[in-house]
C-alpha cells in the first residue's frame, strides 16, 4: 500500500469514527422507567411513595421519567375517594404520575370503580403489572 492510499484510508476511518461519535452524543439517552409497589395500608408508606414519586420528577425532570405506583392488597385502601390521601393521589395523577389499583384486590374486598379515586388507572393484577414492568428494565421500588 502506498503512502496516499494509507492516508486517505486513515482519513477516512477518522472521519467515520468523529461522525460515530457525534451520533452518540447527539441521541437521547433512554427515557428513565420506575415502578413503585404500595402493597401495605399504612398511610406513611403511601406518603413516602408519593414524596419518593414526586422527588424522582423533580430530579430528573417531570417529562424525562415515566412513573407508575402500583397497589394491591392492604394498600388499595388508600385508593379509595375517601380515603386520606385522596387528594394528593389526584395530584400525583396530575403532574404526571399513573396511580394504578389492582382488580383483583378490588373483587377481594368488593370494590369497585365507583368506590375509587377517580383519577386512577385499573389493571386485572398488580404483581402482574410489576412483573411486567421489571421484565421491560423498569426500575422497581418498594417504599
Amino acid at each position: 500500500m502506498n503512502r496516499k492510499a494509507f492516508i486517505q484510508g486513515a482519513a477516512l476511518a477518522l472521519s467515520t469514527t468523529v461522525a460515530m461519535g457525534a451520533v452518540a452524543q447527539t441521541a437521547s439517552p433512554a427515557r428513565a422507567k420506575v415502578v413503585f409497589q404500595v402493597s401495605d395500608g399504612d398511610a406513611g408508606k403511601w406518603a413516602l411513595a408519593l414524596n419518593n414519586a414526586k422527588n424522582v420528577q423533580q430530579e430528573l425532570g417531570a417529562g424525562k421519567v415515566d412513573i407508575e405506583i402500583v397497589a394491591y392488597g392492604p394498600g388499595i385502601g388508600m385508593l379509595k375517594a375517601d380515603a386520606t390521601t385522596s387528594n394528593r393521589i389526584t395530584e400525583a395523577v396530575k403532574s404526571g404520575i399513573q396511580v394504578i389499583a389492582c382488580e383483583n384486590t378490588m373483587t377481594t374486598q368488593k370494590l369497585t370503580k365507583a368506590d375509587m379515586n377517580p383519577a386512577i388507572a385499573y389493571v386485572p393484577a398488580g404483581v402482574v403489572e410489576l412483573m411486567k414492568r421489571q421484565a421491560e428494565g423498569w426500575a422497581y421500588i418498594r417504599p
